[in-house]
């Protein structure tokens, strides 16, 4: 946790720089990842400029990062993102979220609703499988949580007929202003050891680096 909040202290001014918000960072055993965004999505471009950035970023701080050869990916958030500071809480309360505790609450884990409040020490969740009911979840008692898209089914433009439907997703799952273009997890671009310039075939181009040497 500290490694990823490090991350983003380090990370966030960085890309503030270029007009693009550092949305999340996440660290596994080889994978360095994190989600930009901005108003009216990110492009190509724009992610292959956070990547040389950030390149350039990991390799002046070794020690955030695994040892070995690892994959630096840069992404958009995509539609279902996950929430972590009450900022971004609050950019989605009136929407249907997921939240998983790491200790039971309420009776289970798993918690699925729409969020009603974020409060000094969390949220204000009102449950699909309790409606009327609100329940609390404190942050400190939240794993992971992430937002729903939803899908709605609604007649098509003209009239539709029996049992023709077509799918448009509901206002309150809609994105925030900053809208990705991009979806999370797309292949990154590959480098040993020094910055690479990024792959744009794609999102954000995976780039294995090699902390090895």
């Amino acid at each position: 946790m500290a490694q990823t909040a490090t991350l983003r202290a380090l990370a966030e001014p960085l890309l503030r720089g270029s007009g693009l918000e550092l949305w999340d960072v996440e660290v596994a055993r080889d994978v360095v990842r994190f989600l930009v965004d901005r108003d009216g999505g990110v492009d190509l471009e724009a992610l292959g400029e956070a990547s040389r950035a950030l390149s350039g970023l990991l390799d002046e701080h070794e020690e955030l990062v695994p040892s070995g050869q690892y994959q630096l990916e840069i992404s958009s958030p995509g539609l279902e993102r996950t929430l972590r500071t009450p900022d971004q809480y609050r950019r989605y309360v009136g929407t249907p979220v997921s939240v998983k505790t790491a200790q039971p609450v309420h009776g289970g884990r798993r918690h699925r609703g729409v969020l009603a409040a974020v409060t000094g020490d969390g949220v204000d969740l009102t449950p699909d499988d309790a409606p009327g009911e609100v329940r609390h979840l404190a942050f400190a008692e939240i794993e992971r949580a992430r937002t729903v898209f939803v899908w709605e089914s609604t007649p098509k433009p003209g009239g539709a007929t029996a049992g023709a439907r077509s799918k448009s997703a509901s206002p309150a799952a809609r994105r925030p202003p900053a809208a990705p273009s991009g979806q999370p997890g797309a292949p990154p671009a590959a480098r040993a050891g020094a910055p690479a310039a990024a792959d744009t075939s794609a999102t954000a181009a995976p780039d294995p680096k090699d902390q090895s040497r």
